[in-house]
Order: C-alpha cells, then structure tokens, then sequence
C-alpha cells in the first residue's frame, strides 16, 4: 500500500453483477441452461459437419469454425461466472484474470474474422460461381482460419503488456463484472490509462469497423447480382443461401455494438445493465447461431431430423 493505492496487486476480486447480488444465484439458472444449449447445439453442429462428407464445403466449414470459436468463448466466462453467483468464488489471481480478458476479446476478434469469412464466401458462390471452387480450396480454407486467429491474438495481446507494464498502482483490487474485461481492468488503475484506453479502441474499430465494413460491401455486392437475375426463383434461391449469415451477423454485431457504446458512453446507465448486456453480448451468439444455421439451412436441417429419427 502506498498513498492509499495497492502496488501490483496478486488478487482481484469478481464480485459480479452490482446492485444485484440477492438474486445472483436465480441469475445463474438462465445462464448456465444458455451455456448448456449452446454446448449441445454447437457440439452437434460439429458432430454433423464432421461426419457428413456431403457437408466438408467452404460455408460448412466456416460454419464448424464458428461453432468451435463460440464453445471456447462460453466456456472462458461460464464457469467462473456460475463460481461466483453459486458458490462465491470471487476470488481470481492478476496473472488468470489477464489470461481470461485475452482469451475472450481474442475469441471475439477471431468470430467477427469468420463472419467476414463467411460473407466472402457468399459473395464469391452468388458472383462468381464458376470460380467458387478454384478460390475457396482447403488450403485458402486453413490459411484463412490461422490468419483471423493469429490476427486476433497478436492485435490483442498488446493490451496485456500495456496494463502489466504501465499500470502498477490500483485504488481497488474489486472488478464489478462478472468476468475480467478490458476497461473493467484498467479503470482500477491510479496510473494515466489513457494510452491503454486509446489502444483498445483501436483494436476494436480495427477488427470490428474493418470487418463490418466489408461485411456490407459482400451483401451490397450480393443483393446488386441477385437482384439482376432475371428469374424470380432464382433470386429467391439466391438471396435465402444468406438469410441465416444475415441473421447471425446483426445479432452479433448489434449486441457488440449496444455493449460497446453503453459501457463507455452510457454514463447514466445503471451498472447492472451494462453488464447484462456484457453477458448478453457473449452468451447470446454461441445459443443463436447452431439455432439459427439449423433452421434456416435445409442440408443441416435434413440431417439432423434423420438423425433423430434413426
């Protein structure tokens, strides 16, 4: 302790969701049954894709890449979350609670690069699809998926050496979050944080603005040839090979974005709904996206009804 400051700290304390400690524990219930479908759905997901050679295509694939990126990002956060809301663990060392902050915006990093992937591969098969085989072989397929992580975890780990190496002083060692987030981190600090505060939004507007932007241009592109064609039936067969891509992309990006704003903007916000919405933002898609992929996709579809009926 040094002008009533904690120097480095060994521990730091999740205390989770303030002004809602009494019912923390009914708060667990929906979240560990949405960590509980989303673990089923994505693990069948997988579990078809593997073993459907009909399926091992370029929008499958990427489809099999979510789905591990979306069990790794639920698992970083459900545990010690439920730890905290049943058992009051809140306890969690510097060193862990770095490793957990850099494992979960990587993994976000890493989704937001697939959903850019995905929206590419639409483009290529609605555009150009004489060429759509020749562009998308398996090795682009696995050149693509190590570049959108090594792309996440190089961008990402910078804000780790930033806070260990600049901030040494703490006027708290409690987090109210439920998990270790960036600036949850970094506004316990005493140092100056605004480089850390500047160099995470650069992260987040280069990989999030960058992905979303061409993530546009791809659908501006699709929806120009689909609605060329001259038949009706082509471009409604055109355009519903993207209505599950579509639907997964607002959803993240529309809860990554509302979660965004109101946690650094949302000043009058209580702080109870900015970390719901935290939640919200990370359990959410892992749940939506093996639901919405299996409804809207009729080979996925087909496959699990004959599944379940054998």
């Amino acid at each position: 302790m040094a002008n009533d400051t904690i120097f480095m700290p060994s521990l730091l304390l999740l205390i989770g969701i303030p002004g809602l400690e009494t019912v923390q524990g009914w708060i667990g219930i929906p979240f560990c049954a949405i960590y509980v479908v989303a673990m089923i759905g994505n693990c069948l997901l997988l579990f078809i894709i593997q073993f459907e050679n009909s399926l091992h295509k370029p929008m499958y694939l990427f489809l099999a890449m979510l789905g591990v990126t979306d069990i790794a990002l639920s698992t970083c956060i459900l545990p010690k979350m439920l730890g905290i809301f049943w058992f009051n663990l809140q306890g969690i060392h510097f060193e862990a609670c770095l490793l957990q902050m850099w494992l979960i915006h990587t993994f976000q990093s890493i989704e937001s690069g697939i959903l850019l992937a995905m929206a590419v591969d639409r483009y290529v098969a609605i555009c150009e699809p004489l060429r759509h085989s020749t562009i998308f072989t398996p090795q682009l397929l696995s050149q693509i998926g190590i570049g959108v992580t090594l792309r996440a975890a190089i961008l990402v780990a910078p804000c780790l050496v930033l806070i260990k190496c600049r901030l040494k002083h703490y006027r708290t060692i409690v987090i109210s979050h439920t998990y270790c987030e960036h600036m949850a981190i970094v506004k316990l600090a005493a140092d100056d944080i605004g480089v850390n505060k500047a160099y995470g939004l650069f992260v987040a507007f280069i990989i999030l603005g960058f992905d979303i932007i061409f993530i546009i241009l791809s659908y501006i592109l699709i929806f120009i040839a689909v609605f060329r064609l001259p038949q009706k039936e082509a471009r409604f067969k055109a355009f519903n090979t993207c209505i599950a891509h579509i639907f997964v992309f607002l959803e993240f990006y529309l809860l990554a974005f509302f979660s965004f704003f109101t946690h650094r903007f949302g000043f009058h916000i209580p702080p109870y709904v900015h970390i719901l919405l935290s939640n919200l933002y990370l359990l959410v898609p892992p749940l939506l996206n093996p639901i919405i992929y299996g409804v809207k996709t009729k080979e996925i579809r087909n496959h699990i009804i004959k599944m379940l009926y054998h």
